[in-house]
């Protein structure tokens, strides 16, 4: 079996927020690339990267679990998003390095799949109703099934002039406040709006970002339950997830939660009370693809159901390691797409494609993703 000699780091994009992890190995030309990107703390990240990298030279790449357990538990204090980044970069080129031995995708690996492609989930916003529901068009002629809406940025609806705010401060921002009332009142009409000209066809789906109190967040949940969403995503901070009793109590309209988590056991009791119907998890900030498989099959058991958070931040790599986890999981529900540029694209051969609303991996073993450094 292959033995870890050199772990580094690979920094792109124009802004350089893209961070890659690259394990070396003894066997001539054996390697394997993961995601370690933060748009936040970058360096912090490869900082995080190299301390931990001592610890696993000359180790053997194969022990997957016994490596990922050594560096989680190497330090007293462990968790966090920057240690969970850096190991799941270093964790998802280990299974590359596997699927690679094995001469197999990743996803065989992890039992075989049990889909040919990954149903996916598109983005759709306008500054008003009728651009909303052009964009939404758009989209259903693209072949998507699944469409979250929004009007205009993350809260569109309630952000009104800071002028007219009710409240002399407020902590989001200094050109609009953010009234939980507005919103109360905006988003209702939308899904109406919608579902008048798309019928309940189309999935919607609507990422609150945590705006609201925990009070008018339950009320949301309940004002929406006649639109039948797909999912309403981050209704509660996590801080505030106990409110999730509540919502339960008072609405059937599915929940989807988790992406600001730090510590892997958070999600669980989110997932064992079944207080939520959707996991909402980057993988290389759940700690890589070792972590997020455990939390797919805990998913299975409890009803819950994966939808691997991407966005804009991500990373082709990142995206490749969660359609992986996708496509060998039953407890799958659907996968947010990201859309990266040409340039971008070009950058990492076998990247997975989006196609009529599907992502599709390629059959080569590994993650079947590379980094073009030159």
């Amino acid at each position: 079996m292959a033995k870890i000699t050199k772990i580094e780091t690979i920094r792109t994009r124009v802004n350089g927020t893209w961070v890659f992890v690259k394990v070396h190995t003894d066997q001539p030309g054996l390697y394997g690339i993961g995601s370690a990107s933060d748009h936040y703390h970058a360096n912090t990240v490869i900082t995080a990267v190299e301390t931990i990298a001592p610890k696993l030279i000359g180790r053997d790449a194969a022990h997957i679990e016994d490596n990922w357990q050594t560096v989680y538990t190497s330090a007293y204090w462990r968790n966090g998003s920057i240690l969970n980044t850096a190991l799941a970069g270093i964790d998802m080129a280990l299974w590359d390095i596997k699927g690679k031995e094995a001469g197999m995708p990743v996803y065989q690996l992890l039992g075989g799949p049990t889909r040919s492609a990954v149903m996916a989930y598109a983005h759709a916003a306008g500054e008003d109703l009728s651009e909303l529901a052009d964009d939404v068009q758009r989209y259903i002629e693209e072949g998507y099934q699944v469409i979250r809406c929004q009007l205009g940025q993350y809260g569109g609806g309630g952000f009104i002039p800071a002028e007219k705010a009710r409240m002399p401060k407020n902590l989001r921002g200094q050109a609009n406040a953010f009234d939980d009332e507005a919103y109360l009142e905006t988003l209702p009409k939308m899904f109406a709006y919608l579902r008048d000209k798309f019928g309940f066809g189309p999935k919607f789906t609507h990422d609150v970002h945590e705006h609201l109190k925990p009070h008018n967040a339950v009320a949301l949940a309940k004002l929406l339950e006649p639109y039948r969403l797909f999912f309403l995503e981050d209704l509660l901070s996590p801080e505030q997830v106990d409110w999730y009793r509540l919502v339960r109590q008072q609405c059937v309209t599915p929940q989807a939660m988790g992406e600001l988590f730090i510590n892997p056991h958070e999600w669980t009791p989110l997932i064992t009370e079944r207080l939520i119907d959707f996991v909402r998890v980057r993988v290389s900030k759940g700690g890589g693809i070792t972590q997020c498989r455990k939390i797919a099959v805990l998913c299975e058991w409890f009803g819950v159901q994966t939808a691997w958070q991407e966005g804009g931040d991500n990373d082709p790599v990142n995206q490749m390691a969660a359609v992986h986890l996708d496509l060998a999981s039953t407890s799958f529900g659907v996968q947010e797409e990201n859309h990266f540029r040409p340039e971008e694209y070009d950058i990492f051969p076998g990247h997975a494609v989006l196609e009529g609303g599907y992502l599709y991996a390629n059959d080569q073993p590994g993650l079947g993703i590379d980094i073009d450094e030159e």
